[in-house]
């Protein structure tokens, strides 16, 4: 319950306390009629201080339900959006790898054929 909440609750209940109060102080009645309003008058306040208390109960509940539900959908969405990553990554992971691949092949090629060359200019300069 918020703060603004409580103290709502608590002005209703002393302004509750204060207007049975004086209507009992002023109402001309005998020791024992203001005895059963005061227990009957106590008796209706109670009874809806306690039906506020639970309607803030049900409202608090439904408030941590639909919290708790979009926490799981946040939970769920994040996984799905950690899978899509992973896959990229992976993904990307691939192509690199057939990258490196493919130049290692090209820059064997590319040795193996300055290595020719030199052999070749090497003979023609011995003969």
């Amino acid at each position: 319950m918020s703060e603004k909440s409580g103290d709502l609750l608590k002005g209703l209940f002393i302004g509750g306390l204060i207007g049975v109060a004086l209507g009992i102080l002023f109402a001309p009645k005998s020791g024992k009629e203001t005895r059963e309003d005061i227990i009957r008058k106590t008796d209706e306040f109670l009874e809806h201080a306690k039906e506020g208390y639970e309607n803030a109960i049900e409202k608090g509940k439904a408030i941590c339900e639909t919290t708790v539900k979009h926490l799981k959908d946040l939970e769920i969405s994040a996984k799905e959006k950690m899978e899509e990553v992973e896959g990229r990554i992976n993904e990307f992971a691939q192509q690199g790898s057939e990258v490196i691949e493919d130049n290692k092949i090209r820059l064997r090629k590319a040795v193996d054929a300055g290595l020719e060359a030199y052999k070749e200019e090497s003979i023609k300069k011995t003969n």
